[in-house]
């Protein structure tokens, strides 16, 4: 349970080699970031393999390591949840998701302005030909991705708590996620020109949601066998939705029949029963690591969904 699981620690090296590359790189006159982020697809430096390869590079040190810790924390429990396969499908998908997201962002912002009708723009006094202000939309960063992921976390394990510097006490997952999304549309709606893809995150988050939703109700052919996207009922997808959206805001009250002590045995009759899950998820989880989600019994498969509900 100690190890990085193989998708998310390859991802963690292609990451931090990349941004490596992108320092050597530019010491010889070559940027990697403008070859390889993505660009605003009506500019001359869009290639379409941009909305995959801007994944993988960064900005800085502090955007690559908020990111790789992201992924370290959450991603590595997520591929452990979902199988190797399974995880790295959703992250790919997260991240094109993310980048179409900033492509439409861009694409309302150009017409809004009406940048269509000039030929050129005046930017702090200088004239600037409109082709290469365009030129200078580009995105870097795997944080599409990463709130992708944070989303999987928040809804497979809903009511597991966090600590969240610099709030005191801790919090449940499911309203970390929900605050991170809330965050991100303020952001977006106010914060103009902080140089972050705020509609972006959003972005690797609505497509990541729409994912889930759809593994969950049976879909992805091959991939519907069992595994993660079987352990939700096959039901209509807006019912399924529904259900899962309100139930994160309903306070769950622990099963537990306490005829004598008063409240002090009832917390220790959860405390107790909480160990006794927890213990319990991380031998399922080990025994998915090694065998693999078909390898659980019926039984077993029943379990790991009850826990994570809870």
């Amino acid at each position: 349970m100690n190890t990085i699981p193989t998708i998310t620690k390859n991802l963690l090296i292609i990451n931090v080699l990349c941004f490596f590359a992108s320092i050597a790189f530019r010491s010889h006159g070559i940027d990697l970031n403008d070859i390889f982020g993505l660009h605003f697809f009506m500019a001359d430096n869009f290639r379409p393999w941009q909305l995959f390869t801007y994944m993988f590079m960064h900005a800085g040190w502090q955007h690559l390591f908020f990111n790789m810790f992201a992924v370290w924390m959450f991603g590595r429990i997520m591929e452990q949840t979902m199988g190797p396969r399974r995880f790295l499908i959703y992250y790919i998908v997260c991240g094109l998701g993310a980048g179409l997201m900033q492509e439409l962002v861009q694409l309302a912002e150009y017409w809004y302005l009406g940048l269509a009708g000039y030929e050129q723009i005046v930017i702090s006094g200088t004239v600037t030909p409109m082709a290469e202000y365009l030129n200078r939309w580009n995105t870097v960063g795997a944080s599409g991705a990463v709130y992708g992921i944070l989303l999987a976390f928040g809804m497979t394990f809903p009511n597991e708590r966090m600590f969240v510097f610099p709030i005191p006490v801790p919090i449940k997952a499911k309203y970390f996620v929900v605050g991170y999304a809330v965050i991100e549309l303020l952001s977006a709606l106010s914060q103009k020109g902080d140089g972050v893809a705020h509609m972006a995150h959003l972005g690797g988050m609505l497509v990541g949601l729409l994912l889930l939703l759809y593994w969950r109700n049976g879909g992805g052919n091959g991939y519907n066998r069992g595994g993660y996207g079987n352990y939700g009922s096959h039901n209509n997808t807006w019912n399924n939705f529904r259900n899962r959206f309100t139930s994160m805001f309903k306070k769950k009250e622990p099963h537990i029949d306490i005829r004598y002590g008063g409240r002090y045995n009832q917390e220790a009759a959860y405390r107790q029963q909480k160990k006794q899950d927890e213990e319990e998820l991380n031998r399922i989880l080990d025994k998915v690591k090694k065998n693999g989600y078909d390898g659980l019994t019926p039984e077993e498969k029943k379990r790991l969904f009850d826990i994570t509900r809870k």
